[in-house]
């Protein structure tokens, strides 16, 4: 029969180390607790836990003593710090001695014990890296598409059926959310893989030139044409093209269009020559075509020639799941090019990015987690260090109603315990307000567990 895995919890606290005793033996621990950090580095040294959970203030020295004297000990032990007086600074510290994770006070329950059960599962940083890597290299898919999420597999499956044929392919999907990795997708499992792909941004050709991109022109057809030019539907001869943004094109240039998708040839500008090309078409759009043909805005018969299968590609915030995979990747991918050892993203930060509605998609994250791995000061990204758009920043602050902090306003200087006060109380008493004063149901409209609810209401008043 395998041992129960050994916890210390050291807190000066009473009630906190009474809840976690009995928290983690309902868990299945085995778990021992000290009520200063004197007496749990005493305990540290005669005895061998698996996990320590500190609170970092402890009334006689500080959770970070206890953490050191830890990894002195035995540098594979895991210690998780917890305190209700966070800071970045001290979270930074604490990483960098050592600790796997930083947890503030109040905690959600499920979430700590998903924390621990993992941390205990991983022993070591070492161990969550090679399982990050594993983990990405399962759910890369197509050797480019990232994702475990319903939405995602069922697209895995339409490349699979599809990449054989030849038939026009339409992707539809909000910016951002990798349009042009599926399409790139279904060409490289295809017999034309080998063949050229070529991208046109249907939204990024002035309307004067677009018809030349596509067709190419003979020498003296129009003013600047002084030799003969291959379009890009004759580039992508035995391959395929793939035409983004085509709910932009003109209604001149979608008529044009319709002829070489129906006969598979077409005159250059100023030629006379027909060329016949063999291509496949996959276009992709972020508008709704159907609405755009009802309004008159795009062709019916155009839209039934590119749209013979279609595919539609979910936004991230409905991707459950997929918003850490693919955190992890870009952690890993940046901090790779960046040469920094970013070993994980924080139990609180990937809480803080599920939690997030990403309007930019996958380009968002991207982007975001990029910035991060920039900005980190250690080896693991904490929630301070996910960096939200200062515009985004500015327009949460504003949005509570009844009061307005500018975040220029810090060059003068402020409270922040005031300002972070006065939001959490606005937003405390609009939700008890919605809820007809439902602790319960409050707790849900802020997505708090009843517990922290009733913790940041005793403090308020």
């Amino acid at each position: 029969m395998n041992r129960k895995q050994r916890i210390l919890v050291v807190d000066d606290e009473t009630s906190m180390r009474e809840f976690l005793d009995v928290f983690l033996s309902k868990q299945g621990y085995a778990v021992t607790d000290a009520k200063n950090g004197k007496q749990a580095v005493k305990m540290i040294q005669k005895n061998s836990y698996d996990l320590i959970l500190s609170d970092i203030r402890l009334g006689d020295i500080t959770g970070l003593e206890v953490l050191k004297e830890a990894k002195k000990k035995n540098s594979e032990t895991i210690v998780i710090m917890i305190s209700a007086y966070s800071t970045t600074e001290i979270a930074v510290e604490a990483m960098n001695e050592g600790a796997y994770d930083f947890v503030p006070k109040p905690f959600d329950n499920n979430e700590l014990k998903q924390t621990i059960a993992k941390a205990i599962e991983l022993k070591t940083l070492d161990q969550e890296k090679e399982k990050t890597t594993s983990e990405l290299r399962d759910n890369i898919h197509f050797n480019r598409i990232i994702g475990k999420s319903p939405g995602m597999q069922a697209i895995y499956k339409r490349i699979e059926q599809i990449s054989s044929t030849k038939t026009n392919v339409l992707i539809t999907g909000e910016s951002g959310t990798g349009k042009e990795l599926i399409a790139r997708a279904i060409h490289e499992n295809s017999d034309r893989k080998d063949q050229p792909f070529i991208v046109v941004n249907c939204g990024g050709i002035p309307d004067t030139l677009i018809e030349s991109e596509f067709f190419g022109h003979v020498k003296g057809s129009f003013t600047g044409a002084v030799s003969d030019k291959q379009g890009l539907f004759e580039a992508a001869n035995t391959g395929t093209i793939f035409l983004d943004e085509i709910g932009e094109l003109s209604p001149i240039l979608q008529v044009k269009l319709l002829r070489a998708v129906q006969e598979t040839s077409f005159k250059p500008v100023g030629g006379t020559n027909e060329i016949e090309v063999d291509i496949r078409i996959i276009s992709a759009t972020n508008k709704k075509l159907e609405q755009e043909v009802i309004e008159g805005n795009f062709r019916e018969d155009l839209f039934f020639r590119l749209n013979v299968i279609p595919i539609k590609v979910p936004p991230l915030r409905d991707r459950k799941g997929d918003v850490e995979l693919l955190a992890k990747h870009f952690a890993e991918k940046y901090s790779t090019q960046m040469q920094k050892d970013i070993v994980k993203l924080s139990s609180y930060a990937i809480d803080f990015l599920n939690k997030y509605s990403f309007p930019g998609n996958v380009r968002e994250l991207e982007n975001l987690i990029e910035r991060s791995v920039a900005l980190s000061s250690t080896n693991i990204i904490l929630p301070e260090s996910l960096t939200i758009s200062m515009h985004k920043k500015r327009r949460w602050i504003e949005g509570v109603k009844g009061h307005r902090f500018d975040l220029d306003d810090v060059e003068q200087g402020v409270d922040l315990d005031v300002v972070l006060s006065t939001i959490e109380q606005a937003y405390l008493k609009k939700a008890m307000a919605l809820a007809g004063g439902n602790k319960s149901k409050a707790a849900d409209y802020l997505g708090l567990s009843l517990r922290s609810m009733r913790y940041r209401l005793d403090k308020a008043e």
